[in-house]
């Protein structure tokens, strides 16, 4: 069967030259910004992936399109030209009013097609998304491969697709609820997105055993924690590193290191089969240790993403965080001393935010020390503990994800008009993602002593050391960084470059940065500086004495909206004819692709009203 997977936009989005349309007929909220999608959102949905695997692995010839950053007229075209059996769509929150739209525009180009849909919007508003969008089929609920493949198999066959459990479908005007079905349980049936697809998103588990107020992983994946086996990670891992041309992951589990001794095998056996990458993770301050963080970092751990939320105790109590200030400060520390990069990701609006829990906030942030941290207004999602509470409570209604245009219902839980106010004036002063702790070089080099001869962290010192100024010593640790296989070189060489510029040694300049762009070419520092030094160039910079500014730096950052499936970029020629044999999965040993993916940064825009609008 042809099977199209696509990744909606969230709204009609006007073409270049196009006006903008008003929200009533399809376009942005009216209070809209450019940002207000955070970059994680331009990001192709790994169910989805992991959708398009198992079809793949059955014999159906299957396309992943990243629509998210579309114009309306490249949607209308896209799915004007794709003649598909089946269409899945993926709705979230954002998207759910492109979701809408799209399947209108499907049902009118493919009037035979059967439409499913999917996802963390739709799952814990099954009826209402049927109800809204008629054009539907099918809505599969939470973990999907299973239910989605007896989809397929009974479409295949000419079969009535009713009563496939775990799905809601149509019985004339009804809308009926399938049979639930058992979560999997063992994980390793599955295939593996990375065999057949580019993207530096990786998982491992699904499920959280924790329950935050403000949370959904409890409605996508039911509850408690399951986890693919070690050897079934460390293979997909060579996959995906061989698809991979800069050497990097983000692993997206809910909270990675929920089981320590798990992630401690997982490491070591990193390093056992000899995989360079760096990667990032996202996990609880509660489930670390100094043998974890140490050998995390050993095996390519770079960054460590915290949900922190808050510095308020009682705030903490409140979303049933079921953490420690102390806990998180300890946690912070242990990472550093390991040379592990920390962001917290902070929230304003919780339940209890009040004036003072937020100075206890900005207070707790000067303890704490993170590299980084970055804040959100609390959004309130259908199936988390804030939805259901908010609608007992009244001040809620589900109706408004449907009859509103807002992208994500950000609206604070229970504060006060004053404490909003404070907040919504602080938060548009320091928006975005903000910079905190920098270790000094004598920082660096201590690390260095804990994890001996390591390249990653021999770069930190390089970086530390060319900050202070001290290019030698710099360069010395850049080359010992290139000499020890660190894995993505082409942040050694942007260094050498840079290096070579203060020193006033154009040619060597000129030459490590073709050497970086060789190894290395989508590091956002590195297409910066080439840019940067091509306009200088252009102006005849050298002979006429015009200043060039280079960055140094080599933070764990991907580059953003590059290439399907994985991101928005242009769809590929000839992306609506259809093979006449599928895909074979990707070996281990299979040569390198182009995949690349967005830098996880939360960019929310200010709280709305709480209260329902009043009628008029």
């Amino acid at each position: 069967m042809r099977i199209a997977l696509l990744y909606p936009p969230p709204w009609k989005i006007p073409a270049a030259g196009e006006p903008r349309l008003l929200s009533k007929d399809g376009g942005p909220p009216a209070d809209f910004q450019e940002g207000d999608l955070d970059a994680d959102f331009f990001q192709t949905p790994y169910g989805l992936l992991s959708l398009g695997a198992q079809a793949l692995r059955a014999g159906h010839q299957v396309k992943v399109f990243n629509l998210s950053a579309f114009s309306w007229r490249a949607v209308e075209q896209a799915v004007a030209e794709l003649e598909a059996d089946v269409f899945a769509l993926s709705c979230w929150t954002a998207n759910r009013r492109g979701v809408g739209l799209t399947v209108k525009e499907i049902r009118r180009r493919h009037p035979r097609a059967h439409i499913i849909v999917g996802g963390p919007h739709a799952t814990p508003l099954p009826r209402e998304v049927m109800r809204h969008y008629p054009e539907i089929d099918t809505l599969c609920e939470g973990e999907s491969e299973a239910s989605f493949m007896e989809l397929l198999q009974r479409l295949e066959r000419g079969a009535s697709t009713k009563g496939v459990a775990g799905t809601w479908y149509r019985e004339g005007s009804d809308i009926v609820q399938g049979a639930s079905r058992d979560s999997i349980r063992n994980l390793d049936e599955l295939a593996s997105p990375h065999a057949y697809f580019d993207t530096h998103i990786f998982m491992t588990s699904r499920g959280c055993p924790w329950a935050c107020t403000f949370c959904g992983a409890e409605s996508s994946w039911g509850r408690g924690f399951r986890a693919n086996s070690v050897p079934y990670v460390l293979d997909a891992l060579e996959q995906a590193t061989a698809r991979a041309r800069v050497k990097m992951l983000q692993i997206k589990d809910d909270t990675f290191t929920t089981n320590k001794k798990r992630v401690l095998e997982l490491c070591r056996g990193i390093r056992d089969r000899k995989l360079k990458f760096l990667w990032s993770c996202d996990t609880r301050v509660d489930v670390l240790n100094e043998e974890l963080l140490y050998e995390m970092r050993l095996a390519g751990c770079q960054r460590l993403s915290l949900g922190v939320e808050t510095g308020s105790p009682t705030i903490l109590k409140n979303i049933d965080k079921k953490i420690t200030i102390d806990e998180i400060v300890a946690a912070a520390e242990m990472a550093k001393k390991f040379g592990v990069h920390v962001r917290f990701y902070m929230m304003l609006g919780n339940r209890g935010e009040t004036a003072q829990t937020f100075r206890e906030t900005l207070e707790f942030l000067a303890r704490a020390k993170p590299h980084q941290y970055i804040f959100s207004c609390l959004s309130v999602f259908p199936g988390t503990h804030d939805f259901q509470d908010a609608e007992r409570a009244g001040w809620l209604d589900r109706e408004r994800y449907f009859t509103e245009d807002f992208q994500e219902l950000k609206v604070p839980f229970d504060a006060s008009d004053d404490t909003t106010a404070l907040l919504n004036s602080w938060f548009a002063q320091n928006k975005g993602l903000q910079e905190g702790y920098a270790p000094t070089t004598d920082d660096c080099r201590a690390i260095l002593g804990r994890l001996g001869d390591h390249a990653p962290a021999h770069l930190d010192v390089a970086g530390a050391y060319y900050q202070d100024g001290e290019l030698e010593l710099a360069a010395h640790h850049a080359h010992q960084a290139l000499a020890h296989g660190h894995p993505t070189p082409g942040l050694a060489y942007n260094y050498l470059a840079c290096i070579a510029h203060l020193r006033g040694d154009v040619s060597a300049m000129q030459q490590h940065f073709m050497t970086a762009a060789k190894t290395d070419p989508q590091h956002q520092v590195l297409i910066t500086n080439v840019q940067r030094a091509r306009g200088w160039f252009a102006e005849r910079g050298p002979e006429r004495g015009l200043p060039l500014e280079l960055v140094g730096k080599h933070d764990f950052r991907l580059l953003e909206r590059t290439e399907q499936p994985a991101l928005p970029g242009a769809l590929p020629e000839g992306f609506a004819e259809w093979d006449t044999e599928a895909p074979r999965a990707l070996p281990l040993s299979a040569d390198e692709g182009t995949g690349s993916v967005v830098d996880r940064q939360r960019q929310p825009i200010e709280f709305r009203s709480r209260r329902l609008p009043v009628a008029r």
